[in-house]
């Protein structure tokens, strides 16, 4: 194992789906590209799989059309989450996605030094701050922080979905990481 903690490398493999899956996956492929403009590195290497490329995308159609949870809050989650994974790739994604929905970039990264200073009302930090310091710190999490919430006006659902988004990306975060996908083009 290399000891070095972030070191940019060319991915370990070059995914592929299995031979079956191949116009199962170029159709996922086109509707991705026709949706985002791109394909995102992430989604050619969940491709090696395609039942868990699958439950990824159902992932991110829940997140993007949730009731409550506000795009711009779902994003600002998947960032912090990011930085403290140091996921070089999903950080710039993310950082991206928030100005595009119109954030202030200074304020945006100022998050990242102070979750409080999120290009966010204090109704989502409440939300923000409960996800992101469960992923370092579950244990913090407590009765007194469900307590904030439902007094923001958020369910029980909404905390469980903020937390379950973070955990998610999280993951997400791990696993480029684990196989050196650091930046988009990492497969060109």
């Amino acid at each position: 194992m290399n000891d070095a903690l972030h070191v940019a490398t060319r991915p370990l493999f070059s995914p592929a789906p299995p031979q079956e899956d191949v116009a199962r996956v170029e159709t996922i492929f086109t509707m991705i590209r026709d949706d985002l403009g791109f394909l995102p590195d992430p989604i050619r290497l969940y491709s090696t799989s395609p039942p868990l490329l699958e439950a990824l995308l159902g992932y991110v159609k829940y997140f993007r059309g949730h009731q409550r949870l506000s795009q711009t809050l779902t994003a600002m989650i998947r960032y912090l989450v990011s930085e403290r994974a140091q996921c070089r790739f999903c950080i710039d994604l993310n950082e991206g996605f928030l100005v595009n929905l119109g954030a202030d970039l200074d304020a945006v990264r100022a998050a990242r030094v102070d979750m409080d200073k999120a290009p966010l009302d204090e109704r989502e930090r409440v939300l923000l701050r409960i996800a992101v310091t469960a992923m370092d710190h579950p244990e913090l999490i407590g009765e007194a922080d469900m307590q904030a919430a439902r007094a923001q006006g958020w369910t029980d659902r909404d905390v469980f979905d903020a937390v379950v988004q973070a955990a998610s990306n999280r993951s997400l975060n791990l696993i480029l990481r684990t196989f050196k996908v650091e930046v988009q083009g990492s497969f060109d």
